[in-house]
C-alpha cells in the first residue's frame, strides 16, 4: 500500500498508486524503509565515531602541567591581601 504523502518528494499520493506521480519513486526506490533513510547520510554500523573524531579534529590536546601551583600562590595572595585590608 502506498503511503499518502511521498516520502522522495513530499507529493500526494493517490490511493492505489503504484508510483508517485510527481517523481516516479515506488516501494522499490522510495517508500522502502532503507530506500527511504538511504538519501539521509546515515552512518553505517560499522561506523566508529572515535575513530572519526580521531581522523577530524587530531589527537586529543595535551593539557599544560606545572603552571596549577602559581595559581593557587595567586588565590592565597589575594585572600591574604583582603584580610588584611579586612582587619586594618
Amino acid at each position: 500500500m502506498p503511503p499518502d504523502v511521498c516520502p522522495n518528494c513530499g507529493a500526494e499520493v493517490p490511493r492505489g498508486a503504484k508510483a508517485c506521480p510527481e517523481c516516479g519513486s515506488d516501494g522499490q526506490t522510495g517508500w522502502s524503509e532503507t530506500a527511504y533513510a538511504s538519501h539521509l547520510g546515515l552512518p553505517d554500523e560499522e561506523f566508529d565515531h572515535d575513530e572519526f573524531v580521531k581522523r577530524e579534529f587530531g589527537p586529543e590536546p595535551v593539557k599544560p602541567r606545572g603552571i596549577g601551583w602559581f595559581w593557587w600562590v595567586v588565590a592565597l595572595l589575594v585572600v591574604a591581601g583582603m584580610l588584611f585590608l579586612w582587619l586594618r
